[in-house]
């Protein structure tokens, strides 16, 4: 059970990521790729229409939504884009994963977290 469910996360992962690639293809009409556009940010956004925290339902847009609206793109894409996009996908996610870079990040992240709290912290202390 658990390995079905991690081989369709890694199909949804898949698929954002040809969905990302066709809202950049220039030959995706317009709505498609704004519709593309719209479906990719939501899939890699960490806030959902439903937070996840809300037992069940919260990830009904996450098994339901999301792969609805990636397979309205799909069907609504030309087959030489979405060819494309899928080629580029695999080339994605065939590259090797930098455990330094995401650390870099991380680290920015919460370097700009910290230095955000700390103005806050110093605004709050100052006018209190």
């Amino acid at each position: 059970m658990i390995e079905k469910l991690k081989a369709a996360a890694s199909r949804v992962t898949n698929d954002a990521l040809i969905v990302y690639f066709v809202a950049r293809d220039p030959n995706t009409p317009l709505f498609v790729r704004l519709l593309a556009l719209a479906i990719a940010a939501y899939a890699m956004s960490p806030i959902d229409l439903i937070p996840d925290f809300i037992p069940i339902i919260g990830y009904l847009d996450d098994i339901i939504l999301l792969p609805l609206g990636i397979m309205l793109v799909i069907k609504l894409t030309p087959k030489n884009v979405i060819e494309a996009s899928r080629s580029k996908a695999s080339e994605v996610i065939a590259k090797p994963v930098s455990l330094a870079a995401a650390a870099a990040v991380i680290v920015i992240w919460l370097s700009c977290a910290s230095g955000f709290g700390f103005l806050v912290w110093n605004a709050s202390a100052g006018h209190s």
